[in-house]
C-alpha cells in the first residue's frame, strides 16, 4: 500500500500545484516514507519542491520530549537552514509570522485514532489559521491504526480543549485526511484543503485492522506509543492519565497496562467480570507487576493488569477499550469507595477542571463511576446514542470503503 507521502513523492502530477510555492511541512518522527526516510528529508531532495519552513506538534518534530506536557522550542534546521516552529510551546496556534513563512502547508502526521491525541487539535488549529490567512493545506494521509470502530461519549459543548478538538467520541474511526474534511465541514471553514489519499488501505482486514501489519514499519508517533498494541488500547488507557493509577509510563509497555502499589488486581478482575463480562471481550487480561522508572509511582512496585491485544484472542469488533477501563474504575470504586482515584493537577493547559473530565470531554464518565447506584447499562444509555450519531457523521467523511 501507499501512504500519502509516498504518493506525493512518486507521482509528479500530485506536486504540480506546488511549483513556485513556498512549502512548509508539519511532521513528527513517524513522518517517514516507505523506505523510512524522514518526510522532511525526502521532500528536500526533490528539485520541484521549495521548502521554506517546518512545524512540529507535541513532543516536537524530532520526538525528543519523552513525557507529557513538555514544551518544545523553535530552532533552525542545521542542514536545510529553514525555521522549525513548535506548535506545542509558548504558542499552540500558528502565529501570523509563522503563517507568513509559507504558501502551502503539507500535513504528514501519524494519528492513533483517539480524540485526545493532540495532533488532531493541531490539525484543527492549522486549518483555522489557513482559512484566516488564505493559505493552502495538503494533508498527506496515513492509516488510523485503531481502525474504523467508534466508541465513547461525544465531547460536550464548552469542553473543547487541547485534548478535545471537537464533538467526537474517544475512538473516532477516521484518518487524518478524513478528520480534516470533517473539521472543514463542521467548522464551516473557507479554506483550500485537499487530501492526498492512500492507496490500498484496508481498515477491516486482519491481522492489522487499520495498520498494515507486516508491510510497514511502526515508528513511534510519540515517545510512549511504541507499537500497534498500545494504539489499540489507547482510547481506554489514556483515561489513566486523569487518575492516580499508573498507565505504565516509565515501563516498556506504556498504556498497555495499569496499576498501583496498593491495587489488588485479582479482586479487581473478579469484580469487573461480575459487573459486565461483555466489556472484557476481545482481549486477554493478565495480572502483572511493574516498577515505573519515571512518572507516577516511580521506583515503587505496582500490582496491576496488562491488556493483551496481540495474539489470536484479539477480536477487533468485540474489543472496547474505553468501556474496559471505565469498568476497571467502576470496579475499583465498588471495592474501595474511598479510594483516591481522580488525580487533581493542571492537565494540558486546563487548570480549573479535573483531568479525567477534560479527557472525556464532560463530567459524565466520572459521575457514572462515582455513583454507587449506577450500573453499566446506565453508561451504555448515555454512550450508544452518541456513537450512533457519530457514525452518521463518520460515514460522510470516508475516503476508503
Amino acid at each position: 500500500m501507499k501512504f500519502g507521502i509516498d504518493r506525493l513523492l512518486q507521482e509528479p502530477e500530485l506536486r504540480r500545484s506546488l511549483n513556485g510555492q513556498r512549502v512548509a511541512l508539519l511532521a513528527h518522527p513517524a513522518s517517514v516514507t516507505e523506505n523510512l526516510v524522514p518526510s522532511l528529508d525526502a521532500l528536500a531532495g526533490l528539485t520541484d519542491i521549495r521548502l521554506s519552513a517546518a512545524f512540529g506538534p507535541q513532543h516536537g518534530l524530532r520526538g525528543d520530549k519523552q513525557d507529557n506536557m513538555m514544551e518544545s522550542e523553535d530552532f533552525t534546521d542545521p542542514l536545510l537552514e529553514i525555521p522549525v516552529y513548535s506548535l506545542y510551546g509558548e504558542m499552540r496556534r500558528p502565529t501570523p509570522a509563522m503563517m507568513d513563512s509559507f504558501d502551502v502547508l503539507l500535513v504528514d502526521l501519524q494519528d492513533l485514532g483517539c480524540r485526545i491525541y493532540t495532533f488532531i487539535t493541531t490539525l484543527r488549529y492549522v486549518l483555522e489559521a489557513a482559512a484566516q490567512f488564505n493559505k493552502r493545506v495538503l494533508v498527506l494521509d496515513r492509516p488510523n491504526p485503531a481502525g474504523r470502530p467508534v466508541e465513547g461519549l461525544n465531547l460536550r459543548p464548552g469542553w473543547e480543549s487541547f485534548v478535545g478538538a471537537g464533538s467526537m467520541p474517544m475512538r473516532h474511526g477516521l484518518t487524518m485526511g478524513e478528520l480534516a474534511r470533517w473539521f472543514v465541514r463542521s467548522l464551516q471553514l473557507d479554506v483550500d484543503c485537499k487530501v492526498v489519499s492512500m492507496k490500498g488501505w484496508k481498515p477491516e482486514q486482519g491481522p492489522g485492522y487499520g495498520w498494515p501489519l507486516g508491510e510497514r514499519s511502526w515508528i513511534n508517533p510519540s515517545p510512549n506509543a511504541p507499537n500497534l498494541w498500545m494504539a489499540r488500547c489507547y482510547a481506554g488507557t489514556v483515561m489513566l492519565e486523569g487518575t492516580t493509577l499508573s498507565e505504565g509510563r516509565g515501563t516498556t509497555r506504556p498504556l498497555e497496562l495499569f496499576g498501583a502499589p496498593d491495587l489488588q488486581p485479582r479482586k479487581l478482575l473478579t469484580e469487573m467480570q461480575q459487573l459486565e463480562p461483555r466489556w472484557l471481550q476481545g482481549c486477554r487480561l493478565r495480572e502483572c507487576w511493574f516498577e515505573p522508572t519515571f512518572h507516577k509511582h516511580i521506583g515503587k512496585l505496582c500490582a496491576g493488569v496488562q491488556i493483551h491485544v496481540e495474539d489470536g484472542a484479539y477480536d477487533h469488533g468485540a474489543f472496547h477499550p474505553w468501556r474496559l477501563m471505565a469498568l476497571a474504575f467502576k470496579a475499583l470504586r465498588r471495592l474501595r469507595p474511598d479510594y483516591e482515584l481522580w488525580r487533581d493537577f493542571p492537565y494540558e493547559y486546563e487548570t480549573n477542571r479535573l483531568a479525567i473530565d477534560v479527557i472525556n470531554g464532560s463530567e459524565l464518565l466520572r459521575q457514572w463511576v462515582d455513583d454507587p447506584e449506577a450500573v453499566p447499562g446506565d453508561l451504555d444509555a448515555l454512550t450508544v446514542p452518541d456513537e450512533v450519531a457519530w457514525r452518521d457523521q463518520q460515514e460522510a467523511q470516508l475516503l476508503y470503503r
